[in-house]
């Protein structure tokens, strides 16, 4: 939520920033950023209940995938992919 909610854009060279990983370099910019309706908290929150509504439906319809945690190095993930095609996990029956 905290890194969706805080994104703005400059309306005049459409550079994208962040008010806290990625500020804008000055005042001036700063003053003529704008937030997109889409990512405003409430917005947001709506979208997240979507999805996990949605993800258990999916998980039920797609029983042989599996979760990959993206929060690694690009390598590690790649690997891990990898093995679960190569050598998947046994299945429950």
């Amino acid at each position: 939520l905290e890194r969706l909610s805080q994104r703005r854009t400059d309306p005049v060279t459409g550079e994208r920033y962040h008010t806290m990983f990625r500020p804008a370099p000055t005042p001036e910019i700063q003053a003529r950023l704008r937030q997109n309706p889409k990512d405003q908290a409430e917005n947001i929150e709506r979208r997240v209940e979507v999805y996990s509504r949605n993800v258990k439906l999916l998980e039920g319809f797609y029983q042989d995938a599996f979760y990959v945690n993206a929060d690694q190095d690009p390598h590690a993930i790649f690997e891990f992919i990898e093995s679960c095609i190569i050598h998947p996990l046994p299945r429950k029956k």
